[in-house]
C-alpha cells in the first residue's frame, strides 16, 4: 500500500514538474518566445539603422551640394534645363 501511494505521488509531481518546465504556459516555452520577439527585434533594428544612415547621408548631400538636389528635381518633378528635350519611352 505505501509502494502504491509513494508511486502515485511521484507521478502526481513527475507530472507538475513537466507543465511547470515543459508545459503550455511554462517559464521556458515563455523564454523562447521572448527570444524569438529579441531576435525579430534586433533584425528590424538593423534594417532601421540602415535606413537612417541612408536618410542621414541623403540630408547631409542635400545640405551640402546642388547636385542631389538637381537630380531629385529632375526624377519627382520633371524639370529639365534649358534646351533640354525630355524623351519618355512606355
Amino acid at each position: 500500500m505505501r509502494f502504491l501511494i509513494a508511486a502515485v505521488l511521484t507521478a502526481m509531481l513527475a507530472l507538475i514538474q513537466y507543465e511547470l518546465w515543459w508545459g503550455e504556459g511554462s517559464s521556458i516555452a515563455h523564454m523562447k518566445t521572448l527570444q524569438t520577439q529579441l531576435t525579430d527585434a534586433q533584425k528590424s533594428n538593423a534594417q532601421l539603422r540602415l535606413r537612417n544612415a541612408q536618410l542621414r547621408a541623403e540630408v547631409q548631400d542635400l545640405g551640402e551640394g546642388s547636385e542631389i538636389l538637381e537630380e531629385q528635381a529632375r526624377r519627382e518633378l520633371g524639370m529639365l534645363k534649358p534646351n533640354e528635350v525630355l524623351i519618355q519611352l512606355r
